[in-house]
């Protein structure tokens, strides 16, 4: 394409010399206004609409190559939904999810002053070997909301 006709029409005759710096600075623009995974997400969803590979893809966001294949599958089925809802706690519950309260309980019935000792009753008591730096949240939580 002649570059006078491509200039008056608004379009650069030349593909840009580095996609991936325009790519990373939208990645960055988009994250003053949501969080880094959906922005990511979003630029992924145009690119792969663009029919970038997905090699690429990954490279360029720094998503998985699942993540990617993913999204490709939900673009296709129309349901995008489930891939903009972001927030805390999505992932994996917690192992002493259903044993909080008895633990509390427990922690209020005896005296244990460290965590690693807190963290062997759970062990001796319910089953579960806890990190001491698990055992450190847990007891933060649990004494935020009691």
């Amino acid at each position: 394409m002649n570059e006078k006709i491509a200039k008056k029409r608004g379009r650069p005759a030349k593909p840009l010399p580095n996609p991936d710096l325009i790519i990373k600075a939208v990645i960055q623009f988009l994250q003053m206004f949501m969080p880094e995974v959906l922005a990511k997400r979003i630029v992924s969803v145009v690119l792969i609409a663009m029919g970038t590979m997905h090699g690429r893809i990954t490279e360029v966001t720094g998503l998985s190559e699942r993540s990617i294949w993913r999204l490709k599958d939900t673009l296709s089925s129309g349901n995008m939904d489930e891939h903009f809802a972001t927030g805390y706690g999505i992932g994996r519950p917690g192992k002493a999810k259903d044993f909080e309260s008895e633990i509390v309980a427990e922690l209020e019935k005896n005296n244990y002053h460290t965590r690693q000792q807190v963290a062997d009753m759970i062990s001796e008591k319910f089953g579960i070997t806890m990190s001491v730096s698990a055992v450190g949240k847990l007891l933060k939580k649990t004494t935020s909301v009691g």
